[in-house]
């Protein structure tokens, strides 16, 4: 079934799920019983959504891990109070950011808490190297991987986001994407709301990913990511094609080697190939199971 069909489908899902005369009265989640019966509730229904969307031509969810929807019922049973992290992680131009944006909008357009952390804030300030090799393309080409673990502000990362779990509000720094390899700290103010959504590459790092309540993984076509990758690099950064392409094959062997090997690890792998709409749609039928109850 093609995806067009699919987000018919699922509005009419969503319309059945609101009209339905068989709903379930809403548990008392301040008691563990409560949470218990939403965890199982959300248990059957995320299996219906699984099923659903097998039948698309380009399904949005490739992989469930096993064991995933009972750790995250427990998580939700045991845990209640603390923030919920989402950790989204991809290859280059795998669509990292636009699914972020989207489920922004989508929490939004409910009046749900959400804050967004990009995890490439927290580059370590290359300033001098850029200034010492005259340019971060001269960098790069004498064999300087700025995707390496080492690159980035890791500890920082994870006391951020460990205080950011507890509620606490942060201030990130702030990699200028300018070419100067400027990090400037402290300089974006991220609210502590109930849902933490996390992605960039450096979200699967070891010392970062175990953080995760939710653990994804964008997987996308390379002939897209690609097209994706060269208009991005010479339309919107002013880049020539000749060193978008060489920056092209530097991030395919940064993929393989740091973010592909993280993918046994995820909970969720979504098609980056998948329809935003049909994407958009199963996030508002989500949301519609989980609020939708007999008062």
């Amino acid at each position: 079934m093609n995806n067009d069909n699919m987000t018919d489908g699922i509005s009419d899902l969503i319309s059945q799920e609101i009209h339905s005369k068989d709903k379930i009265y809403k548990p008392d989640f301040n008691q563990k019983t409560g949470r218990e019966l939403l965890a199982f509730y959300l248990q059957t229904k995320f299996k219906q959504i699984l099923a659903y969307d097998k039948k698309a031509d380009i399904p949005v969810f490739i992989n469930i891990k096993p064991d995933f929807i009972a750790r995250f019922s427990k998580r939700l049973i045991n845990n209640p109070n603390k923030r919920f992290l989402i950790g989204i992680t991809g290859e280059s131009a795998s669509g990292k950011s636009t699914i972020c944006n989207e489920i922004e909008n989508v929490i939004k357009n409910f009046e749900l808490p959400v804050s967004i952390i990009t995890t490439d804030n927290y580059f370590n300030d290359i300033s001098d190297l850029i200034s010492k090799y005259g340019g971060f393309d001269n960098l790069r080409d004498n064999g300087y991987d700025i995707d390496s673990p080492q690159n980035f502000q890791l500890e920082l990362l994870r006391q951020d986001l460990e205080k950011i779990s507890m509620g606490e509000d942060i201030y990130t720094p702030e990699y200028l994407p300018n070419g100067t390899g400027v990090s400037v700290p402290l300089s974006k103010f991220v609210k502590s709301e109930k849902i933490i959504v996390v992605e960039g590459m450096a979200t699967m790092y070891e010392g970062i990913k175990d953080l995760f309540d939710v653990k994804i993984y964008i997987e996308t076509d390379i002939d897209v990511r690609r097209r994706r990758f060269l208009t991005r690099a010479c339309d919107e950064r002013n880049q020539d094609m000749e060193n978008a392409l060489k920056h092209w094959e530097y991030i395919l062997s940064a993929g393989q080697k740091y973010i592909i090997p993280a993918r046994k690890d995820m909970d969720i792998i979504l098609n980056g190939d998948s329809s935003l709409d049909y994407f958009s749609q199963i996030l508002e039928y989500i949301h519609t199971i989980t609020n939708n109850f007999e008062q």
